[in-house]
Order: structure tokens, then sequence, then C-alpha cells
């Protein structure tokens, strides 16, 4: 009997398939992932996970029983090796499952050092699965010396969390600044500020030439010449949307696999969400790395599939933990012109507000939740507040909301 089948057990996946029996669908469910756990929290592993301070169970977004109980076929450690879309069918190996909708919650990877620079030596990671981060925890001992190759957001919680285990961190970025693609330099001054305080050699503007070792690195390379002694190398360049199925199978693809408004592919009984899912938003095409977009939009979609034919419209948010500094952010920063800076009452508090002319799209909040979520509220309704009223510690917070 056909039935609605989800193609990647993330966090979209996961929120999917809970919308679909909490909004009263009982026809048959599967969701598959390749993974050999159930659907677990990607942001503690490298973090809590990785420390010591979260056991494995700890992570699962649900416990296994909650899929037996709400009648969701879970397959783990399974591969989908095609979607045929005129048959509404998958395979997976020698196995055909069929299907009435389909869901592509992909999710993405992520990008690795190609070989020819060293990238296949032993000792080279990347931080994105549970796998990875049990690869790696045997090589995270005290005095190690890791590289750390990209100064995004990624890298620089990677290197937090290295200098918290007691390694020697060099962090290497080849742009003019670390987080150049995705902050204000005010914002990579902080965390500059912050890394440096903490012991990491923090190089910009400088890149990897290649990786040094035979069978295990052993040093790097950089592009001014340096050579570096290496232990253990973690590469924080960034992710890619995972679209390999929904290219077969001959979706449109946009930056990611693209779906309208409702979430629907260029097939209509085929659907995405969450990092692999690329989707109108004024005007533009947008894809959003982050836990809350997978969850908003998994969710839409699952009500979707069921009739609600509701437009998807993102309250966008994201967060990042380094050493004892939360980062809060509300909406995209994409456009601005001026930033306008808020100090905080205690050192280390401090909010960054980004505008294009007059009209507030983002903040940057460190250690600054009143900031967060008075930012976010003005920009989830639409509101700008007068620049230089927003900068004036004397001027409550609350006030701007009126």
């Amino acid at each position: 009997m056909s039935g609605i089948v989800v193609v990647g057990a993330g966090q979209a996946g996961a929120s999917l398939v809970a919308k679909l029996r909490t909004e009263g669908f009982s026809g048959p469910v599967t969701l598959i992932g390749e993974e050999h756990v159930p659907p677990y929290q990607r942001p503690p592993l490298s973090k809590k996970y990785l420390l010591g301070e979260m056991e494995l169970e700890r992570l699962f977004l649900r416990p296994e029983a909650f899929y037996v109980d709400n009648d969701i076929r879970l397959l783990t450690d399974r591969h989908v090796d095609a979607i045929d879309p005129a048959g509404r069918t998958i395979l997976m190996g020698s196995e055909t499952l069929s299907y009435e909708h389909l869901a592509l919650t992909t999710g993405s990877v992520p990008r690795r050092l190609p070989s020819a620079i060293g990238g296949s030596l032993d000792g080279v990671h990347v931080v994105r699965t549970l796998t990875d981060v049990d690869r790696m925890a045997a090589e995270v001992t005290p005095g190690a010396r890791a590289l750390i190759v990209g100064g995004g957001y990624i890298g620089l919680e990677a290197a937090a969390v290295a200098r918290k285990l007691g390694l020697e961190v060099t962090l290497v970025e080849m742009a003019e600044r670390i987080l150049q693609r995705v902050a204000a330099p005010e914002t990579s001054d902080y965390f500059r500020t912050l890394h440096e305080g903490h012991g990491v050699d923090l190089r910009e503007g400088v890149g990897l030439e290649r990786l040094l070792g035979e069978g295990r690195v052993t040093g790097a390379r950089l592009t001014d010449g340096t050579e570096l002694a290496v232990d253990i190398v973690i590469v924080g360049v960034g992710i890619s949307p995972a679209t390999g199925l929904a290219e077969a199978a001959g979706l449109t693809l946009d930056n990611g696999i693209a779906v309208d408004a409702f979430g629907r592919t260029s097939n209509p009984n085929i659907w995405s969400a969450g990092d692999c899912a690329s989707f109108p938003r004024h005007g533009e095409r947008i894809r959003l790395e982050s836990v809350q977009n997978a969850i908003d939009q998994a969710e839409l979609v699952a009500c979707n599939m069921l009739g609600a034919a509701a437009a998807y419209d993102p309250k966008i948010w994201f967060w990042s933990d380094q050493y004892d500094v939360k980062l809060q952010i509300a909406g995209l920063n994409t456009g601005y012109d001026r930033v306008m800076t808020r100090p905080g009452d205690k050192v280390g508090v401090v909010s960054h507000w980004y505008y294009r002319g007059n009209t507030l799209l983002a903040v940057d909040a460190m250690n600054d939740p009143r900031a967060y979520m008075v930012g976010k509220r003005l920009i989830d309704n639409g509101k700008s507040p007068d620049l230089n009223i927003v900068c004036d510690p004397s001027v409550e917070l609350k006030s701007l909301l009126r």
C-alpha cells in the first residue's frame, strides 16, 4: 500500500513524519536514513557530545519507541539508490518501495579538502555526523596540535571545543577576515578577540596550500610559505545541499532542490524541506541552513501534503556557542549598508544591528538575549527603529517595540 515516504532522517525528516501523525494522517509513513541510529540533534555533536558532556541517547530527537508507537516505519542504515518519479517508486538495493507522496529531506554534506592536497590523509576530519565525531574523538587529546581550516562558524566552534579539550590550535582563513561571508567586520572583530584571548593562533588572509604526511597527516604548508607540525586537521569550509537523488530524478535544482512556497518540487508528488531545499522569499530564492528552518519548513510540508496549501514565511534565526559566548542571530543581513553597535551592560555583551537604508535586516547579539529577542520581534513584525536610537544604551530596549 502506497503512503508517504521521507528520504533523509535528520531534523527535517523527523519533524515531518511526527507532524503527519499529529495532524491526523493515518496512512503508511516510512522514514529512511543512511546512518545506523535514529534521528538525532547535530549541534551538540561537536560540542557537548565531543566534550563528553552528553550521552548518545540524549542526542536522539525522540526515543526509538516513538516511531513504533506512532506506526512510523523507520529504516536506518539504508541507502536510496534512485527515484522513479513516473512510477512513484524508490529503489534501495533490491527493494522497491512505492509512494503516494515523497519528501526529500536529505540535508547537506560537508565540503572536503581535495585528495590532491592531502585531504584523504588519516587525521583529517569534517564535522557533520555522529560517525565523524566518534572517529575524531580519540584524536582530540590534550597537547595535540590541531589545524582548523576555515574561519566560518563551523571552524570557530571547532576551535573553541579543541581549546577546551587542551589542544594547541591554529586556525587559517583564506579570506581577509573570519566570518567574512556571513557577518559584519564588527562581529568578526569580536570573535577574533575572543579566540585569540583563548590562545588560538588565528591567521587571516592565509590559506592552506597542502597537507603533509605519508598515510597520516603530520604537517601543513600554508599559502604564505609557512609550514606547521600538525597532529589533527578539522575542515570547516562549509556545506553543500545533498541534491544527488533529486538531480538524477530530473527535479529542478537552484542552489539546492528548488521548491515552491508550499514546499513542492518540480514534480507534483515530490516535496522537499530543510538544508537541501531552496524556496522563494521576497522575490528571491534562498536556502537556510538552520535547525529552526528544518523544523518549520518540514512541518509546513507535512501539512501541505495533507491539503493545507500554506505558504512558507520563515522566522529566521540562528545561534552559535563558542567558549562562554552565545551568539544569537535574528534575520538575514544580506544587502546591509550600515551596522549600528549597541553596547551591553557588561564586558563581552554587545549587539550589532544591520540596516539597509532605514530598514532593519538583522541583529547579531553576543551574550545579549534581550537585544536578540527585541530585534527578532522587530524584524518579524516589519518594524525598524531609528538608527541612532537603537545604539543608544540609555534607551530601554523594550521601548523599541512600542
